[in-house]
């Protein structure tokens, strides 16, 4: 089983880019996923998550309004869409999913990793 990120880059701040998170061994379809970050020095952090069926959605504060996470179950994947960006949102992105949870809760716990897609955001 593997969640395939992809997407990063290089942007000046202002600008946007779209992430996505594909799946493969296993569907996802009705599960929970979610996109993490983590910074040069810091914690890794929620940033948003998303309902098996797209119906609800849910994100951090520091991207509410600027972030939109959405989902393609035939295509078995995740993205997130990020506008405005900051360059306090320079991190490396993961994707994850929770294989046991179809509706997002929090402390949802996640059990499927992916690799992570470097996002750096110049000023």
């Amino acid at each position: 089983v593997q969640l395939q990120a992809s997407g990063g880059g290089l942007v000046q701040a202002g600008g946007s880019l779209r992430l996505s998170c594909a799946a493969s061994g296993r569907t996802f379809s009705r599960n929970v996923m979610g996109w993490f970050r983590q910074a040069p020095g810091k914690e890794r952090e929620f940033v948003a998550g998303i309902s098996w069926s797209g119906g609800g959605t849910y994100y951090a504060d520091s991207v509410k309004g600027r972030f939109t996470i959405s989902r393609d179950n035939v295509k078995n994947t995740v993205y997130l869409r990020m506008d405005s960006l900051k360059p306090e949102d320079t991190a490396v992105y993961y994707c994850a999913a929770d294989s046991k949870g179809s509706v997002w809760l929090p402390g949802v716990t996640y059990d499927y990793w992916g690799q992570g897609t470097r996002v750096t955001v110049s000023s």
